[in-house]
């Protein structure tokens, strides 16, 4: 059957770019925003980072050699298996311990995220133990206003990470830090396909681009820690990662 006899039509096309980058070991004088630049940007495009890219750049790598565990990091990486200097700076970046495992200690870290290890990570590191940005959104609309100024065009940025959810297993993209677009898109009052008014509908917009990116991103040796996205819907406006952290006191999980 022709997909012409069934009013079947191409509606939306959304492109997804992958940009390899240099490998940085960290703390390298790098202008980020310049080297993005480079690509041909379009105005609406969504450019997605890699968090770990972002924190090295910062110099958010911790000298294994400089770490000296405590005596509570000591005792955790004993009933998780995990190294103790590795737990230390994850204590050193927690708020917070949520649970404790094998192999993983549930954080809220000081920016509000509750994940596993407090966002630190050993993968893609050259000799160090990296954390998470100081401050996602802020970096994120640092690297925004740059290449808008280098470029001219009207951009949105993602700063993006990969965490588990409660009930599901696997890994998924989320934006930690956002700057130009709307990170919790609120569509209530809007219609549905038969004219009804939606009641409750938030959409976790720019979790939803992260994930999308971390498909091209991948999470081990691809070498893509920057994604375009171009011709998403995504609004463009005043909007940041902290938008989508659910309140504690809303947390029915906790």
């Amino acid at each position: 059957m022709k997909l012409s006899s069934i009013g079947i039509k191409e509606k939306k096309k959304v492109e997804v770019i992958g940009l390899e980058l240099p490998i940085f070991k960290g703390n390298e004088k790098i202008n980020l925003s310049e080297l993005i630049a480079q690509y041909p940007i379009k105005d609406g495009d969504v450019i997605v980072i890699a968090e770990t890219l972002v924190s090295k750049l910062e110099g958010g790598v911790v000298d294994r050699d400089k770490i000296i565990p405590s005596q509570k990091a000591i005792e955790l990486a004993k009933k998780t298996g995990k190294d103790p200097k590795v737990v230390q700076v994850i204590l050193d970046e927690a708020k917070e311990i949520v649970k404790v495992g094998k192999n993983f200690i549930i954080t809220e870290t000081k920016h509000g995220f509750v994940c596993a290890n407090s966002g630190v990570d050993e993968s893609n590191v050259y000799g160090g133990i990296k954390v998470l940005p100081r401050d996602p959104d802020k970096s994120a609309e640092k690297i925004r206003k740059e290449i808008e100024k280098l470029t001219g065009k009207k951009i949105g940025v993602i700063i993006s990470d990969s965490v588990g959810r409660p009930f599901r297993k696997g890994a998924v993209g989320i934006a930690i830090g956002v700057s130009g677009i709307i990170a919790l898109w609120d569509r209530k009052g809007e219609k549905d396909l038969f004219g009804r008014d939606l009641k409750t509908t938030e959409v976790a917009i720019a979790d939803e681009l992260a994930s999308m990116a971390n498909v091209v991103m991948g999470e081990a040796d691809e070498g893509i820690p920057v994604v375009i996205i171009r011709g998403s819907r995504v609004p463009f406006g005043q909007g940041n990662g902290k938008d989508l952290i659910r309140p504690k006191e809303e947390d029915v999980f906790r």
